[in-house]
């Protein structure tokens, strides 16, 4: 067996690449998203490239998988219902939230409605003390009734108060639901996310519960479909925080999939970029996002949002306590749909065509203008080149589009309305992470963009200037660069124990012992993907006694002195300074047990050839007459200075007066920018 397979599924294409691993190969496809069963558009794919380069089904080795499928999920409000049972008066907790607001000064500040209606959200008499003894032991007869009570849920989370410190009251609770409701899903938030913090702890395990039997039903299709197909090699998924796992422990946590999908973009770019500090700029066809990446490494974090009521203001979705790689949601994707706003300006998102009915200019019912139609009225796509010619764009119905919902309501031409829907995108984007950089305490001017996604070599060169960047680094096949940086993650799974301790006073002697207890779950985890002989590294959550949010730092070794001296090297460099009379706190713990990522041996490949020519395209000051190069076409060391259109099937970078690009062995396209 030679071939793996990598396989993204986005709003609005799902990506495939299939790396030979004997002599390097790569084999890259796309095709519109299924959204009513996403696997229809993974076999038909996976398929349709095996027939096309005559792989026989038994040569593929396994199948790595991401997918938007469970963000969609709570997006959408696709879960199946569920209850929550938690400490009796503490019921209304998904209501209450927190203190912090994330609109101060708006009165009219929405905030996402829970997932758990007031009448599901059960209270059950126990009570836990912060260390974990027992002030009120659970009343079993409140919580059978509590059981017996619930009507029309398909799933239920358990969530006491201080269960991650001891989690016999949840565990008692899930085996009395067990026994009175067998057939409900149970979630238990000791299981789930065991760490600090009610609110996002309940909110997390309801989420889990949402998503659970959706996720197994569409995992059981894909394996039952891949089987059928012949593909009998195991199926991987990837996870938010960049590591893949087996299937079978994916679908006990789909919680740590909902940024999967991203997270191999983030994995790839340290390889499509040749290292360094990397701002990874991902743009597909429904969000764009960006992550920055630090000598290889992509930054991490514990906390994430999903379904925000205000899309790019931080605090007003849905809190979610897993670990996930560090990245932000900077803009629109291809198929966010325009309009003008009561102030007469233009406004992208946060609504997308996706794939059904998609762009204008798809053909496929969509009227209201998008990105994608605007980049095609403005020249940067080619009507006939879009996925190698594959897929033919109406540009007549991108512009009637454009002109009915923008051109007209604001008295600009098309090409005006255009070039100001493309700039509006650029600016929000280089704005959001330009800010994402410095709450990172990094200077965005010291790295080196790489653009993914099928929509971001499109964009990210006006974007790059737009924040000073003095270089930029364009990949072959960049817009199926997600599905690419599957193949390129390691086995790995990341277990967090919340227990907050001062570090003075820290009981060394347990603590060995938890992470010992967790080390032992997760060679045996990762054992199972076939991982003989894996790494771990330990993670601390730390910060200064009083404060409300922590730094994470490698634990080199279990001494209270060098684990405060991690602990301020990584204060240091996120706040530029430390409090060396101040206490330190210990939050939680994090061990991520990690098999080696893989060896990727790449071959520079053949490409479709594309259809070189020129085309007019837009710059500021007007339309030109632009060049369209063929990527497959390129030589190593041959330059190219803009304006040009340098197309592939996946993609098309946009090059613009004054910017130069030097091709190397792999196609990858170094560029200088004139700032």
């Amino acid at each position: 067996m030679t071939w793996r397979i990598g396989v993204d599924i986005g709003g609005t294409f799902t990506d495939f690449v299939l790396l030979n691993t004997a002599d390097g190969r790569l084999l890259n496809g796309k095709r519109l998203t299924t959204p009513h069963a996403p696997e229809e558009a993974v076999l038909a794919g996976i398929a349709e490239l095996l027939t096309e380069h005559r792989i026989a089904p038994g040569n593929v080795l396994h199948v790595i998988h991401g997918t938007t499928l469970v963000a969609n999920a709570l997006i959408e409000r696709r879960g199946v219902p569920v209850a929550l049972i938690t400490t009796e008066g503490f019921s209304d907790v998904l209501e209450i939230g927190t203190e912090l607001r994330h609109d101060t000064y708006d009165l009219f500040m929405r905030r996402p409605e829970p997932m758990v209606p007031r009448h599901l959200r059960l209270g059950v008499p126990e009570r836990l003390l912060p260390d974990g003894t027992v002030r009120l032991a659970l009343d079993e007869a409140a919580a059978r009734a509590a059981a017996l009570s619930l009507a029309g849920v398909h799933s239920v989370a358990v969530c006491f108060l201080h269960s991650f410190r001891n989690p016999a009251h949840e565990r008692r609770m899930g085996q009395i639901l067990a026994e009175e409701r067998p057939d409900l899903v149970v979630c238990l938030s000791s299981d789930v996310v065991p760490e600090i913090g009610e609110y996002e702890r309940a909110s997390t395990t309801v989420c889990n519960a949402a998503v659970l039997p959706v996720f197994q039903r569409y995992l059981a299709r894909l394996e039952a479909g891949l089987l059928a197909a012949g593909l009998t090699g195991p199926l991987f998924l990837m996870l938010s925080d960049g590591g893949t796992i087996d299937a079978a422990t994916a679908a006990r946590h789909p919680i740590r999939l909902v940024q999967s999908g991203p997270a191999g973009g983030a994995q790839a770019a340290p390889i499509l970029g040749g290292g360094g500090d990397i701002l990874c700029f991902d743009m597909g066809g429904t969000t764009a996002k960006a992550c920055l990446i630090d000598g290889g490494e992509p930054l991490r974090s514990l906390d994430f949002e999903v379904a925000r009521v205000d899309r790019f203001r931080r605090g007003s979705g849905l809190p979610l306590k897993v670990p996930v790689i560090d990245m932000i949601e900077i803009g629109a994707g291809g198929g966010s749909i325009a309009h003008v706003d009561r102030l007469g300006l233009i406004r992208v998102g946060p609504e997308s065509a996706a794939s059904d009915p998609g762009p204008a200019c798809y053909g496929l019912g969509g009227t209201r203008p998008t990105v994608t139609d605007a980049d095609l009225v403005l020249g940067y796509l080619g009507a006939g080149s879009f996925l190698g010619g594959d897929m033919a764009l109406d540009i007549a119905a991108a512009r009637a589009a454009i002109d009915e919902h923008l051109a007209r309501p604001l008295g600009l031409s098309v090409t005006e309305a255009a070039w100001a829907l493309h700039e509006t995108v650029n600016n929000n984007m280089a704005q959001a992470a330009s800010i994402h950089a410095l709450e990172k305490a990094r200077r965005i001017e010291a790295y080196t963009m790489l653009p993914i996604g099928g929509a971001g070599p499109v964009h990210a060169c006006h974007i790059a200037m737009k924040l000073g960047l003095a270089r930029l680094v364009a990949p072959a096949g960049a817009g199926v660069a997600s599905a690419f940086g599957f193949l390129a993650a390691p086995i790995s799974f990341a277990f967090v124990q919340g227990w907050v301790a001062p570090l003075a006073g820290l009981d060394l002697a347990a603590l060995a012992a938890l992470l010992g207890r967790l080390e032992a779950e997760g060679r045996a985890m990762v054992a199972r993907a076939g991982v003989t002989a894996p790494s771990v590294r330990v993670i601390g959550a730390m910060r200064y006694q009083g404060q409300g949010f922590s730094v994470e730092a490698t634990i080199p070794q279990l001494d209270p002195a060098a684990m405060r001296a991690a602990f301020e090297a990584a204060y240091l460099a996120q706040y530029g300074r430390t409090e060396p009379g101040v206490p330190v706190e210990c939050v939680s713990w994090q061990v991520i047990v990690a098999g080696p990522r893989p060896v990727l041996t790449l071959a520079a490949g053949a490409m479709a050839a594309g259809r070189p020519g020129s085309r007019p395209a837009y710059f500021p000051g007007g339309f030109v007459e632009t060049p369209v190069i063929d990527r497959a076409a390129l030589a190593q060391g041959q330059t190219i200075a803009g304006p040009a259109l340098i197309e592939e099937r996946e993609s098309t970078l946009v090059l613009p007066p004054g910017a130069r690009a030097i091709c190397d062995a792999a196609r990858t396209l170094v560029v200088t920018l004139a700032n």
